[in-house]
């Protein structure tokens, strides 16, 4: 089955590359894109042991790289493809920049910002939960099954 353009299944997939790219340099694979009219601006992954910074999450990265690339602190056109659901601290940064839109892989049962109970993000974003969710946990069931050996 083709994947239309532009669909969340086709941005997610630009997500998974990054989460690739955390992997093969021994991070948790968590990949993000940022997204504005139709056209990727900003593409991230965990660098939280590459930079020694545990607020390096990608999420994190995605919108530093985003507003600078808009020159501005707002994201409210934009979307989020993040290929896991966003902590706490991320879905806090998400409030600040007015996100448009998030759209998570695999939910975080451990740590993701929706075990709170509380909505945390602008009232204007809408939420897109579980696309391509199963090959966005098999990475990280692949990551975290070869440290436990």
């Amino acid at each position: 089955m083709e994947i239309p353009v532009f669909s969340d299944t086709y941005f997610m997939k630009e997500a998974l590359k990054e989460a690739e790219k955390a992997l093969e340099k021994d991070e948790v694979p968590v990949g993000a894109v940022i997204v504005s009219n139709n056209i990727v601006i900003a593409r991230a992954h965990n660098l939280t042991e590459t930079l020694n910074d545990t607020t390096a999450h990608a999420e994190m990265q995605a919108f530093t790289s985003a507003t600078n690339y808009l020159g501005g602190k707002y994201l409210g056109e934009c979307a989020l493809y993040v290929t896991l659901e966003p902590c706490l601290m991320c879905a806090g940064a998400a409030y600040w920049t007015r996100i448009g839109k998030i759209v998570w892989g695999a939910p975080d049962e451990k740590r993701g910002f929706t075990l709170t109970n509380r909505n945390l993000l602008h009232p204007k974003t809408i939420i897109v939960r579980r696309i391509m969710e199963n090959e966005s946990a098999s990475l990280l069931r692949k990551f975290f099954s070869g440290k436990r050996k």
